[in-house]
């Protein structure tokens, strides 16, 4: 019998791991692009730690092994900016991706107060925007990432994540 995937909140102690998921999640999306230099790929372990102190920040634990995270935190505007969401390659397609994205949603619209989600996609992310599509977002404008990679920009109400994730 095999063990179970857990979503719950990020400490401390699962800094590195985070850090070092991320690093190989995004490689395949910076293939994408022929852009090493994506933000994902750039980030420093201290601004990893900072938004595990700060933002809303969760994982996917395969027993003590982080397999997937996602963050999250309030914009100016009251939105919920959502982000770096990621799974372990040899894990997606499983609903691993959703779960974490739920998790999100909820805690930043009933901890945070969020009104609307709002998440940016590379636009040559097929199965990132089929995912976030799926679960209820929708286009509602484009913009272009420090990296220079064009984004396509998805928003959904808050009302609407417990019926879509």
């Amino acid at each position: 019998m095999g063990m179970s995937v857990t979503i719950s909140v990020a400490t401390e102690q699962d800094v590195e791991q985070i850090f070092r998921l991320q690093y190989l999640c995004f490689q395949s999306e910076a293939a994408l692009y022929g852009n090493y230099r994506i933000d994902p790929l750039v980030q420093r372990l201290d601004s990893v730690r900072a938004e595990v102190d700060s933002d809303c920040v969760f994982v996917a634990r395969l027993g003590e092994e982080v397999v997937g995270t996602v963050r999250g935190r309030i914009t100016e505007d009251g939105a919920a900016s959502i982000g770096k969401l990621c799974v372990h390659p040899r894990l997606q397609g499983h609903g691993i991706g959703a779960r974490l994205l739920r998790a999100a949603e909820s805690a930043l619209a009933e901890e945070r107060g969020a009104k609307k989600f709002r998440l940016f996609a590379g636009h040559r992310s097929e199965g990132n925007l089929r995912l976030y599509r799926r679960v209820g977002y929708e286009t509602v404008g484009t913009s272009k990432g420090d990296d220079g990679v064009p984004m396509i920009v998805l928003e959904k109400p808050a009302e609407t994540y417990a019926t879509t994730a």
